[in-house]
């Protein structure tokens, strides 16, 4: 009788492991296709679109450093291009995804391709909001080879002086 109930207390287990597998890699699929939706969006110049996957307090930093705008900021830079019809492409090559214990925020880092700037990198925060994944910061950079940084730092301090 003892191992009757051992033996149903870890089928109860595994069925529990394999549905919390389940769940988090439906959430880091979540979590890519609003990054995925996003640049699309930036692609395609869907202002709505591309702001609405923003949180409300979203903050995007750019390749400059005086580039740190909140959303209403970076939708105003924004909008000119968009209403042209002109976005920029970055297209994702390789994602990692992190998400907290408590599930409801996850950051991540990718590098991206772009025709404009090379390889590039975006790193960021979401949230679970009632509306779904948010991007709630995205950082871009341009990824600097060891071998050329001094060189790099010497043109950007002659730029400032």
């Amino acid at each position: 009788m003892l191992q009757r109930y051992i033996c149903l207390i870890f089928a109860l287990l595994v069925q529990l492991s394999v549905q919390a597998s389940k769940q988090a890699s439906e959430t880091q699929t979540q979590i890519s296709l609003t990054l995925d939706d996003f640049h699309q969006a930036a692609s395609d110049a869907n202002q709505q679109q591309y702001f609405d996957l923003l949180s409300d307090k979203a903050v995007f930093i750019g390749t400059d450093a005086t580039e740190r705008w909140d959303k209403n900021t970076f939708k105003a830079f924004a909008k000119p291009y968009f209403d042209k019809g002109q976005g920029w492409t970055y297209i994702p090559r390789n994602r990692h995804v992190t998400l907290s214990a408590s599930g409801q925020v996850a950051w991540f880092d990718e590098l991206l391709d772009s025709q404009s700037y090379g390889e590039c990198r975006g790193t960021g925060v979401l949230e679970l909001t009632e509306n779904g994944w948010k991007i709630s910061q995205y950082h871009l950079t341009i990824p600097l080879p060891n071998g050329l940084a001094k060189d790099v730092v010497k043109q950007i301090q002659q730029q400032q002086h």
